[in-house]
């Protein structure tokens, strides 16, 4: 077994069981899965790891050090936090983790809660105009930090259902890439956990014990389209075990022949064989 003094101190009382074992191994092989598979990694880079206070974002900063400790992972790392001024947040209890774990962080305090409840509508979601407000930010800390890419925690989950939402709400096939360049071109965005499962991301950092902050400001509004959403997919796992699964899978294998988007097949350029169709004329 290894010594905590061989280990990074996000790890430090990590639990001992093989039941916990199987599920660290599991987070970190499909955390590597998806970094090497959607070419994340460029070596001697620095990313910005948003930290939110949320299971994920803290799942996410433990399993990148683990790979970097593992030297699968030769870039720099610089946790974030932005503190978006949302009333009652625990300004403290990030900042205060992140020094007692040896963790490179910058905190960042911008208020943009004031923003979003001046400009949405009452009765509607924040979720939307928050996102932008927050990604504009995280994209200008990068730049100031030197980082190449941003990195957040979505998960596997996240990507299902924001597919979903696009397809119940939005009219369109599309979800959370796990790597994309920004409109400005200078930045790359990351999703690490692209292939981790969300219940795999809570039993983790709730065996850590770490100190999870909620989001109260988009989780306080009833009838929101992410939860309906995810109650489907609770509804459809419930019954048939595996399902989530099985319908990311087919995320990662799109056929453009087998859909309607002439924009990604050429339809119009498809040509039968004549001679084939009408017989040949030396038959």
């Amino acid at each position: 077994m290894l010594d905590e003094s061989e280990i990074h101190p996000l790890f430090y009382g990590a639990p001992t069981t093989t039941e916990f074992k199987k599920l660290r191994k599991r987070i970190v092989r499909y955390t590597r899965e998806a970094i090497e598979q959607y070419g994340m990694i460029e070596r001697d880079a620095k990313w910005l790891v948003c930290l939110s206070g949320g299971k994920d974002s803290y799942t996410l900063l433990a399993v990148l050090y683990e790979l970097k400790w593992r030297g699968l992972l030769p870039v720099e790392l610089v946790a974030c936090n932005l503190d978006q001024g949302q009333p009652g947040f625990p300004a403290t209890v990030l900042p205060e983790f992140l020094e007692k774990m040896g963790v490179p962080h910058r905190i960042e305090y911008q208020d943009t809660y004031s923003i979003v409840m001046d400009k949405v509508p009452q009765g509607r979601t924040f979720c939307a105009l928050c996102s932008r407000l927050r990604r504009g930010n995280l994209y200008r800390i990068a730049r100031e930090e030197g980082c190449s890419a941003v990195v957040l925690g979505h998960h596997r989950d996240d990507i299902l259902e924001t597919f979903f939402m696009n397809l119940f709400h939005g009219g369109r096939l599309a979800t959370m890439p796990p790597k994309l360049v920004n409109e400005e071109g200078d930045l790359f965005l990351y999703r690490p956990l692209a292939h981790v499962a969300e219940n795999d991301c809570e039993k983790f950092a709730k065996a850590m014990n770490y100190p999870i902050i909620p989001c109260d400001l988009c989780g306080s509004q009833d009838g929101l389209q992410r939860q309906q959403v995810k109650q489907i997919l609770d509804g459809w796992e419930k019954n048939s075990p595996g399902r989530r699964q099985v319908m990311f899978r087919a995320l990662m294998n799109a056929r453009p022949s087998h859909l309607l988007d002439p924009q990604l097949f050429d339809f119009a350029a498809l040509q039968r064989n004549s001679q084939t169709a009408l017989g040949r004329s030396d038959d």
